[in-house]
Protein backbone atom coordinates (compact mmCIF):
# COMPACT_ATOMS: atom_id res chain seq x y z
CA UNK A 1 0.00 0.00 0.00
CA UNK A 2 1.19 3.49 -0.97
CA UNK A 3 2.31 5.96 1.59
CA UNK A 4 0.72 9.38 1.66
CA UNK A 5 2.16 12.42 2.34
CA UNK A 6 -0.14 16.08 2.68
CA UNK A 7 2.00 19.28 1.22
CA UNK A 8 0.68 22.44 1.83
CA UNK A 9 1.16 25.84 -0.43
CA UNK A 10 0.90 23.32 -3.82
CA UNK A 11 -0.63 26.12 -5.75
CA UNK A 12 3.01 27.19 -7.46
CA UNK A 13 6.89 26.80 -6.72
CA UNK A 14 8.38 24.52 -4.01
CA UNK A 15 4.99 23.35 -3.09
CA UNK A 16 4.20 22.12 -6.84
CA UNK A 17 7.46 20.51 -7.70
CA UNK A 18 7.32 18.58 -4.21
CA UNK A 19 3.79 17.05 -4.92
CA UNK A 20 5.06 16.13 -8.28
CA UNK A 21 8.52 14.54 -6.98
CA UNK A 22 6.31 12.44 -4.08
CA UNK A 23 3.55 11.34 -6.67
CA UNK A 24 6.60 10.67 -9.48
CA UNK A 25 7.77 8.66 -6.52
CA UNK A 26 4.12 6.54 -6.56
CA UNK A 27 3.00 8.25 -2.87
CA UNK A 28 -0.51 9.04 -2.78
CA UNK A 29 -0.39 12.85 -2.81
CA UNK A 30 -2.43 15.83 -0.93
CA UNK A 31 -1.97 18.47 -2.61
CA UNK A 32 -3.65 21.45 -0.81
CA UNK A 33 -3.88 24.97 -1.36
CA UNK A 34 -5.80 27.68 -0.65
CA UNK A 35 -7.72 27.69 -4.33
CA UNK A 36 -8.31 24.74 -6.24
CA UNK A 37 -8.60 26.72 -9.64
CA UNK A 38 -4.93 27.36 -9.57
CA UNK A 39 -4.20 23.27 -9.47
CA UNK A 40 -3.23 23.33 -12.98
CA UNK A 41 -1.07 19.85 -13.72
CA UNK A 42 -2.07 18.56 -10.51
CA UNK A 43 -5.43 17.98 -11.23
CA UNK A 44 -6.41 14.33 -12.80
CA UNK A 45 -2.63 13.34 -11.78
CA UNK A 46 -2.76 9.67 -10.95
CA UNK A 47 -2.34 9.50 -7.37
CA UNK A 48 -3.19 12.90 -6.41
CA UNK A 49 -5.73 14.78 -4.40
CA UNK A 50 -6.33 18.39 -4.64
CA UNK A 51 -8.14 19.75 -1.59
CA UNK A 52 -8.27 23.14 -0.71
CA UNK A 53 -6.62 24.72 2.83
CA UNK A 54 -5.50 27.81 3.96
CA UNK A 55 -3.31 27.52 6.86
CA UNK A 56 -5.13 30.52 8.36
CA UNK A 57 -8.51 28.90 8.57
CA UNK A 58 -8.83 25.97 11.01
CA UNK A 59 -11.83 24.18 9.06
CA UNK A 60 -10.58 24.54 6.18
CA UNK A 61 -7.42 22.88 7.59
CA UNK A 62 -9.53 19.88 9.39
CA UNK A 63 -11.84 19.44 6.40
CA UNK A 64 -8.69 19.05 4.43
CA UNK A 65 -6.94 16.72 6.43
CA UNK A 66 -10.35 14.73 6.61
CA UNK A 67 -10.38 14.32 3.22
CA UNK A 68 -6.96 13.13 3.26
CA UNK A 69 -7.71 10.10 5.49
CA UNK A 70 -11.38 9.48 3.88
CA UNK A 71 -9.40 8.99 0.84
CA UNK A 72 -5.71 7.23 1.47
CA UNK A 73 -6.75 5.65 4.79
CA UNK A 74 -3.57 7.56 6.65
CA UNK A 75 -0.86 10.56 6.50
CA UNK A 76 2.58 9.39 6.43
CA UNK A 77 4.43 12.11 5.84
CA UNK A 78 3.07 16.53 6.40
CA UNK A 79 5.35 18.99 4.88
CA UNK A 80 4.39 22.16 5.74
CA UNK A 81 5.78 24.24 2.73
CA UNK A 82 2.83 27.16 2.73
CA UNK A 83 4.54 30.72 3.41
CA UNK A 84 5.92 33.84 1.94
CA UNK A 85 8.43 36.59 2.49
CA UNK A 86 7.34 40.38 3.25
CA UNK A 87 10.51 42.49 2.66
CA UNK A 88 11.01 46.23 4.09
CA UNK A 89 12.33 48.59 6.29
CA UNK A 90 10.81 47.54 9.53
CA UNK A 91 8.82 51.07 10.15
CA UNK A 92 7.29 51.22 7.33
CA UNK A 93 5.47 47.58 7.61
CA UNK A 94 2.27 47.94 9.29
CA UNK A 95 0.90 46.10 12.53
CA UNK A 96 -1.54 44.36 10.05
CA UNK A 97 1.38 43.00 8.01
CA UNK A 98 3.39 42.17 10.46
CA UNK A 99 0.65 40.09 11.98
CA UNK A 100 -0.42 38.38 9.13
CA UNK A 101 3.84 37.36 8.21
CA UNK A 102 3.46 35.28 11.22
CA UNK A 103 -0.09 33.92 11.35
CA UNK A 104 0.56 32.14 7.82
CA UNK A 105 4.38 31.41 8.36
CA UNK A 106 4.47 30.09 11.86
CA UNK A 107 0.46 29.92 13.60
CA UNK A 108 -0.05 28.49 10.16
CA UNK A 109 2.20 25.74 10.41
CA UNK A 110 1.42 25.23 14.21
CA UNK A 111 -2.47 25.24 13.06
CA UNK A 112 -1.86 22.24 10.46
CA UNK A 113 0.26 20.06 12.68
CA UNK A 114 -1.94 20.33 15.72
CA UNK A 115 -4.72 19.03 13.18
CA UNK A 116 -2.00 16.49 11.96
CA UNK A 117 -0.64 15.02 15.41
CA UNK A 118 -2.81 13.20 16.63
CA UNK A 119 -3.40 10.99 13.66
CA UNK A 120 0.44 10.25 13.40
CA UNK A 121 1.03 9.97 17.15
CA UNK A 122 -1.69 7.40 17.25
CA UNK A 123 -0.08 5.33 14.47
CA UNK A 124 3.13 6.16 16.58
CA UNK A 125 5.00 7.17 12.98
CA UNK A 126 5.29 9.61 10.84
CA UNK A 127 7.90 12.53 9.69
CA UNK A 128 6.79 16.29 9.26
CA UNK A 129 9.02 18.07 7.42
CA UNK A 130 8.74 22.31 7.92
CA UNK A 131 10.09 24.51 4.99
CA UNK A 132 12.10 27.53 6.65
CA UNK A 133 14.73 29.24 5.52
CA UNK A 134 18.51 30.60 5.10
CA UNK A 135 16.61 33.47 6.72
CA UNK A 136 15.56 31.49 9.64
CA UNK A 137 19.50 31.10 10.39
CA UNK A 138 20.46 34.61 9.77
CA UNK A 139 18.96 37.97 9.17
CA UNK A 140 19.89 40.78 6.34
CA UNK A 141 18.43 44.28 6.03
CA UNK A 142 14.64 44.57 4.14
CA UNK A 143 14.06 40.81 6.02
CA UNK A 144 14.00 41.88 10.06
CA UNK A 145 10.26 40.52 9.92
CA UNK A 146 10.29 37.54 7.20
CA UNK A 147 13.20 36.56 9.05
CA UNK A 148 11.93 36.58 12.27
CA UNK A 149 9.34 34.93 11.49
CA UNK A 150 11.27 31.87 10.30
CA UNK A 151 13.69 32.13 13.36
CA UNK A 152 10.77 31.21 15.21
CA UNK A 153 9.38 28.28 12.73
CA UNK A 154 12.69 27.39 13.88
CA UNK A 155 12.26 27.16 17.32
CA UNK A 156 8.79 25.67 17.16
CA UNK A 157 10.34 22.93 14.91
CA UNK A 158 13.40 22.23 16.84
CA UNK A 159 11.06 21.90 20.43
CA UNK A 160 8.84 19.49 18.27
CA UNK A 161 11.75 17.57 17.17
CA UNK A 162 12.43 16.96 21.19
CA UNK A 163 8.94 16.54 22.26
CA UNK A 164 7.80 14.23 19.03
CA UNK A 165 10.63 11.91 19.45
CA UNK A 166 8.60 10.24 22.58
CA UNK A 167 6.05 9.42 19.46
CA UNK A 168 8.47 8.13 17.13
CA UNK A 169 7.61 11.07 15.08
CA UNK A 170 10.63 12.20 12.63
CA UNK A 171 10.69 16.35 12.44
CA UNK A 172 13.03 17.69 9.57
CA UNK A 173 13.90 21.38 8.89
CA UNK A 174 14.42 22.44 5.19
CA UNK A 175 17.08 26.14 4.63
CA UNK A 176 16.65 26.44 1.36
CA UNK A 177 18.45 30.10 -0.37
CA UNK A 178 17.51 31.84 -3.49
CA UNK A 179 15.11 29.51 -5.45
CA UNK A 180 14.93 30.99 -9.01
CA UNK A 181 11.93 29.85 -10.06
CA UNK A 182 9.20 30.55 -7.22
CA UNK A 183 8.42 33.94 -8.45
CA UNK A 184 9.18 34.61 -4.28
CA UNK A 185 11.36 37.43 -5.10
CA UNK A 186 9.14 39.42 -7.56
CA UNK A 187 6.80 38.93 -5.15
CA UNK A 188 8.25 40.46 -2.25
CA UNK A 189 10.29 43.24 -4.39
CA UNK A 190 6.89 44.19 -5.93
CA UNK A 191 5.24 44.92 -2.01
CA UNK A 192 8.70 46.28 -1.09
CA UNK A 193 7.66 49.12 -4.04
CA UNK A 194 4.44 49.46 -2.70
CA UNK A 195 5.44 50.78 0.68
CA UNK A 196 5.19 53.79 1.65
CA UNK A 197 9.20 55.23 2.64
CA UNK A 198 11.17 57.34 5.74
CA UNK A 199 13.55 59.69 3.88
CA UNK A 200 15.92 59.03 6.76
CA UNK A 201 16.28 55.35 5.53
CA UNK A 202 17.01 56.15 2.12
CA UNK A 203 20.43 56.16 1.44
CA UNK A 204 20.53 53.19 4.18
CA UNK A 205 17.42 51.68 1.81
CA UNK A 206 19.45 52.36 -1.66
CA UNK A 207 22.99 50.37 -0.97
CA UNK A 208 20.93 47.83 1.20
CA UNK A 209 18.55 47.13 -1.42
CA UNK A 210 21.47 46.35 -3.68
CA UNK A 211 22.96 43.78 -1.23
CA UNK A 212 19.84 41.93 -0.81
CA UNK A 213 19.13 41.80 -4.37
CA UNK A 214 22.35 40.65 -5.08
CA UNK A 215 22.02 37.83 -3.21
CA UNK A 216 18.56 37.07 -4.13
CA UNK A 217 19.47 37.01 -7.25
CA UNK A 218 22.09 34.22 -6.83
CA UNK A 219 19.51 31.83 -7.55
CA UNK A 220 21.20 28.90 -7.00
CA UNK A 221 18.88 26.55 -6.83
CA UNK A 222 14.91 25.26 -8.47
CA UNK A 223 11.89 24.05 -7.26
CA UNK A 224 12.86 20.69 -8.08
CA UNK A 225 16.00 20.80 -6.23
CA UNK A 226 14.51 21.84 -3.30
CA UNK A 227 11.32 19.20 -4.14
CA UNK A 228 14.28 16.48 -4.06
CA UNK A 229 15.88 17.62 -0.91
CA UNK A 230 12.38 17.55 0.90
CA UNK A 231 11.60 13.48 -0.64
CA UNK A 232 15.09 12.88 0.92
CA UNK A 233 14.12 14.10 4.26
CA UNK A 234 10.68 12.63 4.42
CA UNK A 235 11.82 8.86 3.08
CA UNK A 236 15.94 8.76 4.62
CA UNK A 237 14.79 7.42 8.19
CA UNK A 238 17.71 9.80 9.94
CA UNK A 239 17.14 11.55 12.87
CA UNK A 240 18.70 14.36 11.13
CA UNK A 241 17.38 17.51 11.93
CA UNK A 242 18.08 20.32 9.27
CA UNK A 243 18.54 20.02 5.47
CA UNK A 244 20.34 22.75 3.45
CA UNK A 245 19.60 22.52 -0.36
CA UNK A 246 20.94 25.38 -1.97
CA UNK A 247 25.07 25.71 -2.07
CA UNK A 248 24.03 30.02 -2.40
CA UNK A 249 23.20 30.15 1.40
CA UNK A 250 25.69 27.76 2.58
CA UNK A 251 28.77 30.99 3.35
CA UNK A 252 26.26 32.90 5.51
CA UNK A 253 25.18 29.27 7.32
CA UNK A 254 28.88 28.88 8.36
CA UNK A 255 29.24 32.63 9.17
CA UNK A 256 26.56 31.95 11.51
CA UNK A 257 27.25 28.50 12.51
CA UNK A 258 30.97 28.41 12.13
CA UNK A 259 32.87 31.41 13.42
CA UNK A 260 32.83 33.33 16.78
CA UNK A 261 30.03 36.35 17.33
CA UNK A 262 32.88 39.01 16.66
CA UNK A 263 33.88 37.46 13.59
CA UNK A 264 30.33 37.12 12.16
CA UNK A 265 29.34 40.75 13.13
CA UNK A 266 32.07 41.65 11.30
CA UNK A 267 31.51 39.95 8.11
CA UNK A 268 28.05 41.04 8.58
CA UNK A 269 29.02 44.37 8.99
CA UNK A 270 31.62 44.13 5.53
CA UNK A 271 28.81 42.64 3.34
CA UNK A 272 25.60 44.16 4.53
CA UNK A 273 25.67 47.88 6.45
Amino acid sequence: MADTVLITGCSSGIGRAVAHRFADEGWNVSATMRDIARSGDLAGKKGVLVSALDVEDRRSIEGAVSDTLATFGAIDVLVNNAGYGLYGIFETLSIEQVHHQFAVNLFGVMNVCRAVLPHLRARQSGVIVNVSSGAGVVTVPLLSVYSSSKFALEGFSEGLYYELASQNIKVKIIEPGSVGDTGFTNRSTGALNEQGSIPDYDAFMTKAFGRVSALAGNEACTSEQIADCIYKAATDATIQLRYIPSADIEPLLAARRETSEDEYMEFMRTNFM
